[in-house]
């Protein structure tokens, strides 16, 4: 129930921050600089943060702590492996047996 909780957060955050991604504007896409126009700030100082900056930061946060989260929530879960179910031949398995005395 945690596991598919996490599941659709990490999800919904996703969603989220590339739709705030998305919605801001890049760096010198004045119209200026579309002319050939030179902006001040191109190279310049960045200015105070706006919102969207902000909230992306954010966002971007708990998308890593979920990341994190989930992957040692579900990589302790597994205790077997595909290589279990694998039969190894007799001849195989004599040999090994002999090589471990």
């Amino acid at each position: 129930m945690i596991k598919d909780l996490l599941i659709l957060f990490h999800i919904s955050l996703c969603i989220i921050l590339v739709v705030i991604i998305l919605l801001q504007k890049g760096k010198g896409a004045d119209i200026g600089a579309v002319f050939g126009g030179t902006s001040q700030t191109l190279f310049g100082g960045t200015g105070a943060t706006s919102f969207l900056q902000k909230l992306t930061i954010l966002i971007a946060a708990g998308f890593i702590l979920t990341s994190l989260g989930l992957s040692i929530f579900l990589g302790h879960a597994r205790k077997s492996s595909v290589m279990d179910k694998v039969k190894i031949p007799i001849t195989q398995q004599q040999s090994q047996s002999r090589g471990n005395k």
